[in-house]
């Protein structure tokens, strides 16, 4: 079939396979650019299918030769219909992990649930022995809770009181002002059940119990922090509670995997377009100026160049981890510089739908969201038929 791009609102419901393969290969070629990685051999991903969690694999397989498992919830193709991003990301990543003679194996599946925890922790058992880093990486709006059966939906919202400012349709590119009503108590708790660091610690807490973890096992999990443009709605918001709890919870494993020498951590990560960061209100303005920002001053970094910075100048240095006073790695840092930030906020105060297209990367933005669904690549031939029925090789 001519598989073409259908938008609903900051969705894309369908992806064009070649177009996501071509997009993993460019990550993977990327890693192999930037040379070896003393790093993980043994890795797991939770949520390994696209942005961070697939540019962690990538890195930990064509980086440092690592074996990786990756557990994702992808929709799989039917005839006429495609698969999700997801889906044809993790098959061409399988494909080139089998081809480099790399160990690559996958479950797709709901990891809050118990089930799949203990399917992969099988995986690990029969195949790898133990693992010596974990990646959590989910992204799910929404989370049935593995005891009560109590499903939770986040929701995005300021707290205590309504939130306005500017935003932008980066369809259209029409600047406007948004009103954002706070939230409820409810709403923070569900926020926190789904995006928090519960799940998080289950998995941990089972693999430790199965003895699936290696002396000296590293557990990463990303957050975002962001700067006072957007904290309202953001990190003072119901996600802000959310990451927190995220964030301690780091602590509460790192605690439990003393017996094994071992670290979690929390990686806070740059504002990146991915299909969680669009739904967000003002954070797809603010990733325009930013992205205009960063690139004129040569920092600009996409998910492979942040997560490769990330394992080879912080995580796998020889020289411990170097962490801020709240014990989290910040690679976040070129996006937070002064003269950054500065800029950017000086070009908010100036934005219309005007002069976006100027002082802004609102197209930068546009094919980065494209790419997310394997569109907007120039050497993949999109007036052409192709096979929407992708298997993924090594899926469980």
């Amino acid at each position: 079939m001519v598989i073409e791009p259908k938008m609903r609102g900051f969705i894309c419901l369908t992806a064009h396979p070649e177009g996501c393969e071509k997009a993993v290969l460019n990550q993977i070629n990327y890693i192999k650019s930037k040379g070896q990685i003393e790093g993980p051999k043994k890795v797991l991903v939770i949520g390994a299918s696209t942005g961070f969690g697939l540019a962690s694999r990538i890195t930990s397989a064509f980086g440092a030769n690592a074996a990786t498992i990756g557990v994702f919830f992808e929709k799989p193709p039917l005839d006429g219909k495609t698969a999700s991003p997801g889906w044809y990301n993790s098959a061409a990543f399988q494909t080139q992990a089998r081809e480099s003679g790399l160990y690559a194996k996958s479950i797709n599946g709901d990891a809050f649930s118990n089930e799949i925890k203990q399917k992969t922790i099988n995986l690990i058992k029969s195949d790898l022995g133990k693992v010596d880093l974990v990646i959590y990486s989910l992204a799910s709006p929404v989370r049935t809770h593995p005891v009560t059966g109590i499903t939770h939906r986040s929701v995005l919202k300021p707290i205590g009181s309504p939130y306005t400012n500017k935003t932008v349709d980066f369809h259209t590119g029409n600047v406007s002002t948004i009103t954002i009503t706070p939230c409820t108590e409810e709403d923070i708790n569900n926020t926190v059940a789904v995006m928090g660091g519960e799940d998080w610690e289950m998995w941990i807490d089972a693999l430790i119990k199965a003895d699936a973890l290696s002396d000296h096992a590293i557990t990463l999990a990303y957050s975002y922090i962001g700067p006072s443009l957007t904290e309202a709605v953001y990190r003072k918001g119901t996600i802000g509670k959310a990451k927190d709890h995220l964030e301690a919870t780091a602590f509460k494993i790192t605690d439990k995997l003393q017996s094994l020498n071992g670290k979690a951590y929390v990686s806070v990560n740059k504002a990146l377009v991915t299909q969680a960061s669009s739904a967000i209100p003002v954070i797809p303005l603010y990733i325009s100026l930013l992205y205009k920002t960063m690139k004129e001053k040569g920092i600009h970094e996409g998910c492979i160049e942040q997560i490769q910075r990330l394992f080879k100048e912080r995580l796998y240095t020889g020289n411990g981890v170097p962490t801020d006073e709240k014990g989290r790695i910040r690679i976040d840092d070129w996006e937070m510089r002064k003269d950054v930030q500065d800029k950017v906020a000086e070009l908010w105060s100036l934005a219309t739908t005007e002069n976006l297209p100027e002082i802004g990367d609102l197209q930068g933005y546009k094919s980065d969201f494209l790419n997310l669904f394997g569109f907007g690549f120039a050497d993949v031939n999109y007036a052409k038929d192709v096979n929407e029925n992708i298997t993924i090789d090594g899926l469980q």
